[in-house]
């Protein structure tokens, strides 16, 4: 009785969400080119990050190093994209790693994904809001607060006037939102806005490598001193000079923080159902536009640093300012236009998609019903706005803007993994028709040649199948699930890199052997016979870059702090109440 009632709980953790058929591609509806979902992609990406985000990494993580952060961080990106475009080639949906879950390798991997997506897009607006009370500030001549403690409380304590700022952001952003919902010419104010943010930070890379100094590349600790900053002998967080003056862990950190910069590229998969050839176009823009950004992000981070040195960037200093430090007025103000442009793209274009999150894990009886309402109706949309900016506004009163970042790019690299790891299994899953008597009888036929096969060494290297079988796809998939245990605990080993260096023999050993049973069980999943099935994308090199791709975010997530991990902990076991507390009963899958 225990075994069949843990059987029946193990299935209702695996069951999957059937598709309904998509939009014929030939439909009226289907008017997004390839082009058309780059410039989609591009704009959702280079967003407010570029003018923040740079210069807070440069100047507190990795000084001139910020690049090599940003060639990590896109490295680590380019994989997690090489992966959602195979597997929106295989689902030809509009969705998000929700839905790719849901209908690949089950509800519980499903729920975990958009519980992730919630949290790390209410860390998305949080930042949103902070970027808008920075803009303000840099109107204001950086005196945003100042002139609100003027204005309205003369007399109050700096923290009700910073609690006043995020109060007059939110209702800012409240009112756009508003107004921006029934405009139909979105699409052609994307791409204006877009062409705009492009032509300012071409601008940008240009100005910074003809008044650049190769110099601020090489600084030392003397620089420090001339500049009055000697407080201490070790000179505190500023470094020890030099192009890389945090170190390797300072690198390590700001391209774990990077990966922010990137994660916009997922809006394309949720236009899948407007694109003309889908199957196509999506992975071909998701991989254009992440490779174009990266040298954007590339161009931009070389620019900043080679124009200010990293000490001087101010707290909260956005990217206009280094112009105001080379004595360039004018361009600080076409800059500071190309942050608003940025600001406002992100208002313009689907402001806060966690709504449709949301509606779609209660429509699919996951979350509370009450919580299906947010997306029908006059004033459930505009209501549920209200509480998605009061939370976010209250997140970013209590977490630092670091924190925002940590938690948003911590969470899209857990989403990143679960991506590569069903590509891992899916492509060596053999063929299940469904529907009709000749497809039962088939799957029948399978079952039955499956069970009278038997797991042996030489069955492990020497498949006698030269299509999947589900003694295969099982072997790949337990394969999988362990390699991503022993590249977990090879990133906790590798994260103690100083003792590594040390030559401590057991701390070696440890590493080797996990390398060893790295390798072997790698090439047992090489082994096995791939499915031949026919889709327009497919990942490259299986099983090296799904594995690689999968190491790659593990070890950026360790290098986030105890506080970040703590946040998303919290958020996660509250997810979990609510899954097997009430989900995991109303689930509206078969």
């Amino acid at each position: 009785m225990l075994c069949q009632a843990l059987r029946r709980f193990g299935k209702k953790l695996v069951r999957k969400h059937p598709l309904e058929l998509p939009v014929a591609e030939t439909a009226p509806a289907r008017s997004l080119s390839t082009l058309d979902l780059v410039v989609l992609g591009v704009g959702n990406t280079l967003g407010v990050s570029v003018y923040i985000l740079v210069g807070e990494v440069a100047r507190d993580q990795a000084g001139p190093s910020l690049v090599i952060c940003i060639l990590v961080a896109g490295l680590t990106l380019v994989l997690a994209g090489l992966c959602y475009g195979e597997i929106s080639a295989r689902v030809p949906h509009s969705g998000s790693a929700y839905l790719y879950s849901y209908v690949t390798v089950g509800e519980l991997w499903a729920f975990i994904s958009g519980w992730l997506l919630i949290i790390t897009t209410f860390a998305h607006t949080g930042v949103r809001i902070w970027a808008w009370t920075l803009f303000f500030d840099n109107l204001f001549g950086n005196k945003f607060s100042l002139t609100l403690q003027e204005t309205f409380l003369p007399q109050a304590p700096g923290v009700f006037v910073e609690i006043l700022g995020f109060i007059v952001m939110f209702l800012l952003l409240l009112l756009m939102e508003l107004l921006t919902r029934n405009i139909r010419q979105l699409s052609l104010v994307t791409k204006t806005l877009t062409l705009v943010k492009v032509l300012v930070l071409g601008f940008v890379i240009i100005s910074g490598f003809l008044k650049g100094d190769l110099y601020n590349w090489k600084l030392t600790e003397e620089d420090y001193i001339k500049a009055g900053l000697n407080d201490t002998s070790s000179l505190g967080l500023l470094g020890s000079g030099g192009f890389v003056p945090f170190g390797f862990q300072g690198i390590l950190r700001g391209s774990a923080t990077c990966v922010f910069a990137f994660t916009g590229f997922n809006i394309i998969v949720t236009r899948v159902e407007l694109a003309q050839n889908p199957k196509c176009s999506i992975p071909k823009s998701i991989m254009i536009s992440l490779f174009f950004c990266f040298f954007v992000y590339f161009g931009v981070s070389a620019a900043l640093t080679l124009m200010v040195p990293y000490y001087q960037l101010q707290p909260g200093s956005t990217l206009p300012e280094a112009f105001l430090h080379i004595g360039w007025v004018p361009a600080y103000h076409f800059v500071n236009f190309g942050f608003f442009c940025s600001l406002s793209t992100k208002v313009f274009g689907n402001m806060f998609p966690i709504r449709q999150q949301v509606y779609m894990m209660a429509k699919d009886g996951l979350l509370f019903p009450v919580l299906a309402r947010i997306q029908t109706g006059t004033y459930m949309p505009i209501l549920a706005t209200m509480i998605i900016f009061i939370v976010a506004t209250i997140m970013t009163f209590f977490l630092g803007f670091t924190d925002l970042l940590d938690l948003r790019s911590i969470g899209a690299l857990l989403v990143f993994t679960l991506l590569a790891f069903i590509v891992l299994i899916l492509r060596y899953q053999p063929e299940r028709k469904n529907g009709g008597k000749e497809g039962n009888e088939v799957d029948m036929q399978e079952e039955n040649r499956s069970a009278a096969e038997s797991l042996t060494l030489q069955t492990l290297f020497f498949p006698g199948n030269p299509t999947p079988t589900a003694l295969s796809g099982w072997v790949v998939s337990v394969c999988s699930s362990l390699l991503v245990l022993l590249l977990t605990l090879l990133c906790l080993m590798l994260s103690w890199w100083p003792v590594l260096l040390s030559g401590h023999p057991v701390w070696i050993t440890v590493v080797v052997l996990l390398l060893v049973l790295i390798t072997g069980m790698t090439g047992v999943i090489w082994r096995q016979p791939q499915s031949s099935s026919p889709i327009h994308f497919k990942v490259p090199g299986l099983p090296l870059l799904p594995l690689l791709s999968i190491f790659l975010n593990i070890y950026l997530m360790m290098q986030m702090t105890a506080g970040t991990w703590a946040l998303l902990g919290v958020w996660v076991l509250v997810g979990f109440a609510i899954y097997f507390g009430y989900g995991i009963r109303h689930s509206q899958a078969p």
